[in-house]
């Protein structure tokens, strides 16, 4: 198989099967038959906002280089455009703007967020290449200076930075809308780290008779995104040491994430998978982020990170259930390798 962007695809890789151009990978999976299974879901009309406040987890000790939002007012001229009147009307405005780091907080990762050095023309040079065999530089490009990245307080008011493949708005177009699986870690393993791998997996879908099938989305409840809500001010130590994650080194696991056909991967813990990961066995070099490169680079799948999931988790416990309907776009924002979401499921 080959295609214009290259000869060669990643072992374990799925660029091409869904066409050479394709940017949305296992959402093509995400049919208008499994928005149908995710309604016939529906029997209560009960919905959850699966979303953390977008301030938490607070501070920046989860990631030092992402903050929490700043909310500032618009100008209108000179003047602050914020419990504002004019021309002697009536009326009290406010408008605002925020300054945000996408990955903060409750998000969506997209397929331009974890990349890797891969010699996709077989000439012996690895390049920075994303899914599908999108360039760095070409199709994901940013600045060299780092003036042009981070908050400053003089910025330009154009962007910086751009996925003009592969961005976060291929998502929203399409629309993430499902049935999603939820598979309750938390209740197995309760609040201590955890690394799970395959065999642990297992047992906890066969202990609680859950299925995961083609274009599911799978939800893997934590409880982390719990304690964030209960510590109030974030603790480094529960931050950096708390709850289950799953072990992106198992290749069991690996694999079981590509023969399940699910289109995403959701968690209410940090990075879905543990941080740092386990070492790795091999001679050559390993990815720090081995679930993402797997999801992201490799297969097309996004990664939804820091949901709250616990009281959608409970109930449906409590009623063994574990499927829903789950509707989760994020910003329509081209460019963008991330985004904010507030997922709603639907019981």
């Amino acid at each position: 198989m080959t295609n214009p962007r290259w000869t060669r695809r990643p072992e374990g890789s799925n660029w091409g099967d869904f066409g050479p151009d394709d940017q949305l990978g296992r959402l093509n999976l995400i049919t208008p038959e499994k928005v149908r299974q995710g309604v016939a879901e529906v029997t209560d009309g009960i919905s959850f906002c699966l979303s953390l406040p977008l301030d938490k987890p607070g501070g920046n000790a989860l990631n030092p280089r992402r903050y929490p939002p700043v909310l500032r007012p618009t100008l209108r001229g000179d003047a602050v455009n914020f419990i504002a009147t004019s021309d002697g009307a009536p009326d009290v405005l406010c408008d605002d703007l925020a300054i945000i780091h996408l990955q903060y907080s409750t998000q969506w990762d997209a397929f331009s967020h974890v990349g890797g050095r891969f010699d996709v023309d077989g000439d012996g040079k690895d390049e920075h290449v994303f899914y599908n065999g999108y360039r760095g530089g070409e199709d994901i490009t940013g600045p060299s200076d780092p003036q042009d990245a981070g908050v400053r307080a003089s910025m330009k008011t154009e962007s910086t930075s751009r996925a003009a493949k592969l961005g976060v708005e291929n998502a929203a177009v399409h629309g993430m809308q499902g049935r999603a699986v939820m598979i309750d870690l938390r209740h197995h393993y309760g609040d201590a780290r955890t690394y799970v791998g395959y065999d642990e997996l297992m047992r906890v879908l066969e202990a609680d008779n859950v299925t995961v099938e083609t274009g599911d989305m799978a939800c893997f409840h934590t409880g982390f995104g719990q304690r964030i809500l209960d510590m109030g001010d974030p603790d480094e130590e529960v931050l950096h040491n708390s709850c289950a994650v799953l072990n992106g080194r198992d290749p069991r696991l690996l694999n079981w994430v590509t023969d399940s056909g699910v289109t995403a991967l959701i968690s209410d813990n940090y990075a879905v998978e543990g941080l740092p990961a386990q070492p790795c066995d091999h001679d050559h070099e390993c990815s720090n982020l081995p679930l993402h490169e797997h999801c992201l680079f490799k297969n097309g799948i996004p990664l939804g990170e820091l949901w709250h999931l616990t009281p959608l988790a409970e109930w449906l416990r409590a009623r063994n259930r574990s499927r829903f309907l789950l509707t989760a776009p994020p910003l329509r924002l081209p460019g963008a390798v991330g985004s904010p979401v507030t997922p709603i499921a639907t019981v």
